[in-house]
């Protein structure tokens, strides 16, 4: 089987050459430097002369507050590229899967797991063009699987956990937000997820949306407390407070706690605790700084 790789470079791209390195399916990595995902020609040219069988789009534009003053780039980069690979991918009669968001919740109040089904109401311009990329897949007829995360983070590029990593062994004193309550995602799991379901062909039949994040739940002020914890960084002193204390151009969502039960119910696979799997990255980055 032939598998592309878009966004390669990224976060959950990084992972997945690591989950594939062993991998007897021919994974093609690619990114923005070998492939633009906004030129339809180029992705058709690539998906036929290749034979790609399954796409993997972890390509993204996912700079939340940049999104807003440009909003025409992040949706040529979240819903007509994704479009592109769509059809690119349906005239091989291959399948996509397409990495999306929570942050295509938020502007309705609610306090219980967002379920697949639940009316898409973002508060801003990056969930909304995550929003439009989902509807260009099911409007192409693709067969597709979307996987909506959240709070990635990995031993790659810049990310949550390795700010505050850095901050909390510096500053005296932090303030983080506990207003807004979601799930740390490692983005090696997601990766190993979508590597498994490639490996034991798992996507015909099992088409559609699936919400996938490690388990549990916290503000970020407490994944902050906890990667603190962990590092052993125990002299800045840490203090929750409300998001208008750190004013944004966008809105983020206050709860967006992803249901898991029809991944797992689909996949039967266990979804490991965002603080077994926080411990585990932040063990891999000490031994890469050694």
């Amino acid at each position: 089987m032939n598998i592309l790789v878009t966004g390669a470079n990224g976060q959950l791209g990084m992972c997945l050459r690591n989950s594939a390195s062993q991998s007897t399916d021919n994974y093609i990595f690619t990114d923005v430097d070998s492939l633009d995902i906004t030129d339809a020609e180029a992705v058709t040219a690539l998906v036929k002369s290749n034979k790609i069988d399954v796409i993997v789009n972890c390509a993204a534009y996912t700079n939340v507050d940049k999104a807003e003053d440009d909003a025409e780039f992040a949706e040529l980069l979240n819903a007509t590229a994704v479009r592109n690979l769509a059809d690119a991918i349906k005239s091989n009669g291959g399948t996509l899967i397409q990495i999306s968001t929570d942050y295509v919740f938020g502007k309705e109040p609610y306090n219980v797991p967002c379920r697949e089904d639940q009316k898409g109401t973002p508060t801003g311009v990056y969930g909304l063009t995550k929003l439009h990329g989902e509807q260009q897949i099911a409007a192409s007829g693709v067969k597709a699987l979307i996987f909506r995360t959240a709070w990635l983070y990995s031993e790659y590029g810049r990310n949550f956990v390795k700010t505050m990593l850095d901050l909390t062994s510096t500053k005296p004193q932090l303030k983080v937000v506990f207003d807004q309550a979601g799930t740390p995602t490692y983005a090696q799991d997601l990766a190993d997820v979508i590597y498994h379901i490639i490996s034991n062909r798992l996507m015909d039949g099992n088409e559609g949306i699936y919400h996938y994040s490690n388990e549990g739940v916290c503000s970020w002020f407490d994944f902050t407390k906890t990667i603190a914890a962990i590092a052993g960084n125990n002299s800045c002193d840490i203090q929750p407070c409300h998001s208008d204390e750190f004013p944004s151009k966008v809105i983020r969502p206050s709860y967006s706690v992803l249901d898991k039960t029809k991944f797992k119910e689909t996949f039967r696979l266990t979804v490991p605790y965002w603080t077994d799997s926080l411990e585990t990255c932040i063990k891999n980055l000490k031994k890469e700084s050694k």
